[in-house]
C-alpha cells in the first residue's frame, strides 16, 4: 500500500509541474496566440550599384596612344561634356604623352579619332576632343569634398589589357586629403589625392572614380605599387582638374609660380653637411634655402641663404615638394606670407609671386 501511495504522489507532482509549465509558456507567448514564432533574420543585398554604373558606364572610353603608327600604350578616360559638335574627354597626361595620334574605343566597340587640346604634367591631366555625334553618354560631375571615409565608390576602366575594357571595381574611400610625393624626370612634387581600396591596375589611369550616386569625384592616376601593400590606389580630386579645365580646353599653359631658390629638406641637413647652419631642436620640419637667384621673387622678399622656411600662410611646410604644392595653389600676382627662422629668430616675410615657370630672369 505504501508503495502505491508513493507512485500516486509522484504522478500528481508530475501533472502539477506539467500544467504549471504549460500555463507559463502560454502566458508568455500570448501575443502569438499560443503559436510559436519562427524568428528568422532575413539578410538582403540592398547596396547594388548597378543603377549608378548605368549613369557613367557609356561615358568611359579606352584612350589609345599611337606613336608613328604604332600603338604604344593605352589608358582610360571619360566624356565630361558635350558642346556643339564636340565631346570633351578627361584623362591622364601620362596616358597621351608623346602621342602622334589618339584613338578612342567606346563602350560599344566603335573607334573614333581624338585631338589633344591641352595637358598638364603636374596635375597629370589632359583634355581631348572627339566627334560629338559619337558620344554615347556624358558623365555627371560630383563633389569630392562631400565624400567621407568609408563611402562606397567604384571605378570603370581598362585594367591589364584592352580585352578587359569596361571593368568595374568597387571599394571604399580609405583615406582623405592624402599628399603623395611623385618624382618625374628627376623633379619631386606633391599631389593631393583621394585614397581608395578599389583595385586599380595599369590601364585604369585616367578613368573615373565614381560615388554611389553615379557622379565622378576623381580621376584615377597614381597606383602605389609595393609588394607588401595591395589594394591601395589614388585618384586626383575632380575639383583639382575642373579648376583648370577652361585653360586646358583652350590649349593654354597653366602658369605656376617659380620663386628663384634652391632648397633642401631640413631632414637632409646631415647629408648636405652645412656647417654654417645651426638648427634649434624645436624646429621639426621645414626647408632650408641653399641659394637665392638674383632678380628673383625670393630675393625681392628678402630670403637669404640658410633661412629655414617653416610655414606658408600658416601651413607647416613638410618638404620642398610640399612647399611647391602650397605655392602652386596661387596665381601669378598673388602674395603669400612666409614664416622663416633666421639665426634662431622667427620672422615673417611677404613673398609676391611675379615669375612663372618658363620665364627667363
Amino acid at each position: 500500500m505504501r508503495e502505491r501511495i508513493i507512485n500516486i504522489v509522484i504522478i500528481l507532482v508530475v501533472l502539477v509541474l506539467g500544467v504549471t509549465g504549460t500555463l507559463y509558456f502560454v502566458n508568455n507567448d500570448s501575443n502569438n496566440n499560443g503559436v510559436l514564432e519562427n524568428r528568422n533574420v532575413n539578410i538582403t543585398s540592398n547596396d547594388s550599384i548597378s543603377e549608378s554604373i548605368n549613369k557613367v558606364y557609356d561615358s568611359v572610353v579606352v584612350v589609345n596612344n599611337y606613336q608613328n603608327g604604332r600603338l604604344t600604350g593605352y589608358g582610360s578616360g571619360f566624356v565630361y561634356k558635350k558642346e556643339g559638335n564636340y565631346g570633351y574627354v578627361l584623362t591622364n597626361n601620362h596616358v597621351v604623352e608623346d602621342a602622334s595620334e589618339i584613338k578612342l574605343t567606346l563602350s560599344n566597340g566603335e573607334e573614333v579619332d581624338a585631338e589633344v587640346l591641352g595637358t598638364d604634367s603636374y596635375m597629370d591631366i589632359a583634355v581631348l576632343r572627339m566627334d560629338g555625334d559619337a558620344v554615347l553618354q556624358v558623365a555627371q560631375i560630383g563633389d569630392s569634398t562631400e565624400a567621407k571615409l568609408g563611402d562606397t565608390i567604384f571605378t570603370v576602366g581598362t585594367p591589364v589589357s584592352t580585352e578587359y575594357a569596361g571593368t568595374v571595381t568597387k571599394g571604399i574611400i580609405s583615406g582623405e586629403n592624402r599628399e603623395i610625393t611623385v618624382t618625374d624626370n628627376g623633379t619631386s612634387y606633391m599631389m593631393e589625392a583621394i585614397q581608395i581600396d578599389a583595385s586599380i591596375n595599369p590601364g585604369n589611369s585616367g578613368g573615373p572614380l565614381v560615388n554611389i550616386n553615379g557622379e565622378v569625384i576623381g580621376i584615377n592616376s597614381v597606383k602605389l605599387v609595393e609588394s607588401s601593400i595591395e589594394g591601395m590606389g589614388f585618384a586626383i580630386p575632380i575639383e583639382v582638374a575642373m579648376s583648370q579645365i577652361d585653360k586646358l580646353e583652350n590649349g593654354e599653359a597653366i602658369a605656376r609660380p617659380v620663386i628663384g631658390v634652391s632648397l633642401y629638406d631640413l631632414d637632409s641637413l646631415p647629408l648636405v653637411g652645412n656647417s654654417d647652419l645651426r638648427v634649434d631642436d624645436s624646429i621639426k620640419s621645414g626647408v632650408v634655402v641653399n641659394s637665392v637667384d638674383s632678380g628673383s621673387d625670393a630675393e625681392a622678399a628678402g630670403l637669404q641663404r640658410n633661412d629655414i622656411i617653416t610655414e606658408v600662410d600658416g601651413t607647416t611646410v613638410k618638404s620642398s615638394a610640399h612647399l611647391k604644392n602650397l605655392l602652386y595653389k596661387h596665381n601669378i600676382g598673388d602674395s603669400v606670407k612666409l614664416t622663416i627662422v633666421r639665426n634662431g629668430n622667427e620672422k615673417e616675410l611677404t613673398l609676391k609671386l611675379t615669375h612663372q615657370i618658363g620665364d627667363s630672369n
